[in-house]
């Protein structure tokens, strides 16, 4: 018994270009093909290839070119109106079969069935909770229910009136129930807020006397103090011993004024809460405020939101985390921060601030 094997070869041709092989155009200089070809043939080679490069533009790529003269800048309601002109003029291409309300021509399309298993589940979907609970809740009246999906968070089945009374423990209000809709509620008109009566030149004299008892200074809503105060003040509040919290919102607190705050902040050894909320301090002032907060390490809680600037910009961001970062002592920090990274950076620290205070009180305890 004899065995024979057939060995198939395959002969390939060498691709060719112009009778020569391609391998033969390797060490051709393009370029100096190029720089050899008149303006109007590179044009007539550009015609003839489109390449596929997105970085392009559009009229480089495509191989028609419009070589009409311009007829003049853009009239837009003269094109509309020649639109408008053109569909009047157009004749309608006429219907091959003329419109029949009702008639349905060619295949109508019709849904498939759903699959019997799918439909029962639709219809009804089986929880079983025990006997237990079936019977709690089958004994409940609508009110214990409500109380129920409110303490359950389930609030988008309730009106706003029915979960709020639950969370409050006041009883549902009469004649609502599932389908109860919600009712305005009348406003709380709560009284206006009396005006601040500090006096800001007596405060001054204390901080200044360095009184034992001035721990807390609130000059909020005060606009007629003075840059000339506001100096007196902030030389008086360096040398100051005893003051804890300085508030300063909405004064009318200028980058000039701001500066020397942070001349003082650097040379105060007491003042742990400070607050220059709605003012006209700029977003570079606001770093050299933060900056000014590492010279002592005292202040805890700093808050400087709504200013001048609404938007302080990702490099001052960037600069106020990497100085918030360098702080042990600060805990709170009361500013607007856009960019995710430096929220992200600036929460973190702070928490591990706090941890670092708790743990150190732990620890004395012990």
């Amino acid at each position: 018994m004899t065995s024979s094997s057939t060995t198939t070869k395959t002969i390939t041709t060498p691709a060719k270009l112009y009778g020569k092989d391609i391998g033969a155009y390797d060490d051709v200089d393009v370029d100096e093909l190029l720089a050899q070809l008149s303006p109007e043939e590179i044009t007539m080679l550009a015609k003839e290839v489109d390449p596929d490069d997105s970085f392009l533009p559009p009229s480089q790529r495509t191989n028609y070119e419009c070589e009409k003269e311009p007829t003049g800048p853009l009239d837009r309601k003269k094109l509309i109106e020649h639109i408008n002109k053109q569909a009047m003029e157009t004749p309608d291409r006429p219907e091959l079969e003329p419109y029949v309300p009702g008639l349905v021509r060619g295949k109508k399309w019709i849904p498939p069935p759903q699959e019997k298993r799918m439909q029962e589940a639709e219809d009804q979907i089986a929880i079983d909770m025990g006997d237990e609970y079936e019977q709690a809740l089958s004994d409940a009246t609508q009110e214990e229910i409500i109380d129920l999906a409110a303490i359950l968070g389930f609030h988008s089945m309730m009106n706003q009136d029915q979960y709020h009374a639950s969370l409050l423990n006041k009883g549902q209000p009469v004649g609502l129930g599932w389908d109860g809709i919600t009712k305005s509620s009348i406003q709380k008109v709560f009284p206006a807020e009396a005006p601040n009566q500090t006096n800001p030149e007596e405060m001054i004299k204390r901080i200044k006397d360095d009184d034992s008892k001035l721990v807390d200074v609130n000059l909020n809503n005060i606009k007629n103090i003075s840059d000339e105060n506001f100096e007196k003040l902030f030389d008086a509040l360096a040398a100051n011993t005893h003051l804890e919290v300085l508030s300063l919102t909405n004064v009318n607190l200028t980058d000039r004024t701001a500066l020397l705050l942070a001349a003082a902040i650097e040379r105060n050894h007491t003042l742990r809460v400070l607050n220059v909320e709605t003012n006209f301090i700029s977003p570079p002032v606001i770093v050299t405020l933060v900056k000014s907060l590492l010279t002592q390490m005292t202040i805890e809680e700093f808050r400087a939101s709504n200013q001048r600037s609404q938007v302080l910009g990702n490099k001052i961001e960037m600069e106020i985390t990497d100085l918030v970062e360098k702080n042990t002592t600060l805990l709170r920090l009361g500013l607007h921060l856009e960019f995710n990274d430096a929220r992200h950076r600036v929460a973190a620290h702070l928490q591990r601030n706090i941890d670092r205070i708790r743990q150190s009180r732990l620890n004395q305890r012990k």
